[in-house]
C-alpha cells in the first residue's frame, strides 16, 4: 500500500460541501485537487482557497482521483454516484443518500458491481458521544431523541424528517440493530410545503422502542438522545458533546435497599434525594471533529479496502424508515 496521499474531490462546494473542501486540503493522508459546482465563481472561490482546480462538470475529474464526497441536492446523488462509481471511484455522498429508497438500492447496487465503495455520510455517528455509546455496548430497549433548531432556510424542498430527524434515525437503526415494524407519525408544515414538526414512535422487530422528535421551527438548537436499557440509563447531549451514564452495576446497593423495602414501605424513603441516591458518571467522550473522524474512516477504507464505517446498505436503511414516518404523517387525518 502506497504512503502517498489520496487524490480526492468534492462536487459540490455549498454549505457542507466547503467544509469536506476544508478538511480534505488539511488532512495529510488527503490531497484535494479538484472541486466541481455549477456554480462557476463558486468553485473558483474554493479552489483558489485551497490550491485545487474548479471544475462545473464531473467529466473534467482527474482519472488518478480515487475519493470524492458528494454535497449537491439530493434529487442529483443517484446520476453524480453512480457515473463516479462507475469509474471506479470511491464516493462518500452526504446523507440521506437518496431522495427514494429506488435511487438508494440502485446506488447499492451499482456500487457493488463496481467493487467501488459507497459510504453515507451519517455524520452523527462520528459524534463523540455516539461513539462513546457504542464503546459501553448497550442494548437498547426504549430510546427518545430530539432535534430541534430555529428555520435555517436551507432544505427547503425536502421535510424536517429528510432533512434532520434522517441523522437520528440512523442512529437508532444502527444502535437497536432490529427491523422496524410498526411505525406512528405525525407532522405539520408551517413555513414550508413540507412538514417542519415531526414525532414518530417506532417499534421494532426485537421490541424496542423510539420515541423521535425533530421540529426546523424553535428559537434554539438542542440535540439529544436518551437511551434506556436492563442494565444503563445514558443521557447525551449531542449541541455539547457530552452526556452522563446510570449504570446498575454501579447501583446495586440502591436497587438492593429498594428491593428489601416492602412496596408500602417505600413511602419511607420519601426524605430522600434520589438523585443524591444514585450513581452518575460522566460519559467520557474523545474531542474529535465528527466531520473529520467521518473523513479519516472513509479514507482509511479507501486505502485498506476495508468497509466503511457507514454502508450503502445503512444508508439504505435510514431513507426507508423515513420514508415510513413520512407516509404514516400524511395518512394521519386531524379532527
Amino acid at each position: 500500500m502506497s504512503d502517498s496521499p489520496i487524490r480526492t474531490a468534492v462536487v459540490g462546494v455549498g454549505h457542507m460541501g466547503r467544509h469536506h473542501a476544508r478538511l480534505y486540503h488539511e488532512m495529510p493522508q488527503s490531497q484535494l485537487v479538484a472541486v466541481v459546482d455549477l456554480n462557476k465563481d463558486r468553485a473558483g472561490e474554493i479552489a483558489s482557497k485551497y490550491g485545487a482546480t474548479a471544475l462545473t462538470s464531473i467529466d473534467g475529474l482527474p482519472n488518478d482521483v480515487r475519493a470524492v464526497t458528494v454535497a449537491v441536492p439530493t434529487i442529483h446523488h443517484r446520476a453524480i454516484a453512480e457515473k463516479l462509481l462507475r469509474r471506479g471511484i470511491a464516493v462518500l455522498v452526504e446523507k440521506p443518500i437518496a431522495d427514494t429508497v429506488a435511487d438508494a438500492e440502485a446506488m447499492m447496487k451499482c456500487a457493488n458491481e463496481s467493487g467501488a465503495i459507497l459510504t453515507v455520510g451519517h455524520t452523527e455517528r462520528f459524534n463523540p458521544v455516539v461513539r462513546a455509546i457504542q464503546r459501553l455496548e448497550i442494548h437498547p430497549k426504549y430510546i427518545e431523541s430530539q432535534r430541534i433548531s430555529p428555520f435555517r432556510f436551507r432544505s427547503a424542498d425536502i421535510g424536517v424528517v429528510s432533512d434532520m430527524m434522517i441523522h437520528d434515525i440512523d442512529i437508532i437503526l444502527h444502535l437497536v440493530r432490529s427491523k422496524p415494524v410498526k411505525v406512528e407519525a405525525v407532522g405539520v408544515n408551517v413555513l414550508a410545503k413540507h412538514e417542519d414538526v415531526a414525532n414518530a414512535r417506532v417499534v421494532f422487530e426485537n421490541g424496542a422502542v423510539a420515541n423521535l422528535v425533530a421540529s426546523r421551527l424553535a428559537l434554539k438548537t438542542d440535540r439529544r438522545l436518551r437511551v434506556f436499557s436492563e442494565t444503563a440509563y445514558l443521557s447525551l447531549d449531542y449541541q455539547r458533546k457530552n452526556g452522563i451514564v446510570v449504570t446498575r452495576d454501579a447501583n446495586l446497593d440502591v436497587l438492593s435497599l429498594a428491593k428489601d423495602k416492602k412496596l408500602e414501605d417505600l413511602a419511607q424513603m420519601a426524605d430522600l434525594d434520589f438523585g443524591q441516591l444514585v450513581k452518575v458518571e460522566p460519559l467520557i467522550v474523545d474531542d474529535v471533529e465528527p466531520l473529520r473522524a467521518e473523513l479519516e474512516s472513509f479514507l482509511d477504507s479507501v486505502a485498506t479496502g476495508k468497509p466503511p464505517a457507514v454502508s450503502a446498505e445503512d444508508g439504505v436503511h435510514a431513507v426507508r424508515l423515513a420514508g415510513q414516518i413520512v407516509s404514516a404523517i400524511q395518512s394521519h387525518r386531524w379532527s
